[in-house]
């Protein structure tokens, strides 16, 4: 993995909504929404309060909110994720704790408004279905 290019320290507070390139580590608390094409991570005694869309998000600390990520989720020990998880791939070390529900895998979204969000997915062919 990269070097971190931006650090929110412990003792630090922000809120709102915060945009990046390249690796961000937040060892600080975060309320609001975090969105990148790269790579978040989230230290040992961090407390995350937000809708996360980035590519790669590695969890050590705490996060409360829905997790978007085009490529992996990982939440390692002691880390803690009360939220829901899109993404196609998720890796849980032992010690950690997830509370919510993960969709993964070759998926189209699609969200209509005031409707929950329904899932399409490819057909299966001719020798899978029996």
């Amino acid at each position: 993995m990269s070097d971190v290019n931006t650090l929110v320290g412990m003792g630090s507070h922000f809120e709102g909504k915060m945009t990046f390139e390249g690796v961000v580590r937040v060892d600080g608390s975060f309320e609001g929404e975090i969105v990148s094409d790269d790579t978040l991570i989230i230290g040992e005694g961090a407390e995350v309060h937000a809708s996360l869309d980035v590519a790669t998000v590695v969890i050590y600390g705490t996060v409360y909110g829905n997790i978007r990520a085009t490529n992996c989720v990982e939440l390692h020990a002691p880390g803690r994720l009360v939220g829901n998880i899109i993404s196609p791939s998720l890796v849980v070390e032992r010690g950690a704790i997830f509370d919510g529900s993960c969709r993964m895998g070759a998926v189209d979204w699609v969200e209509d408004e005031g409707e929950e969000a329904t899932v399409s997915v490819p057909a299966l062919d001719d020798a899978q279905q029996s």
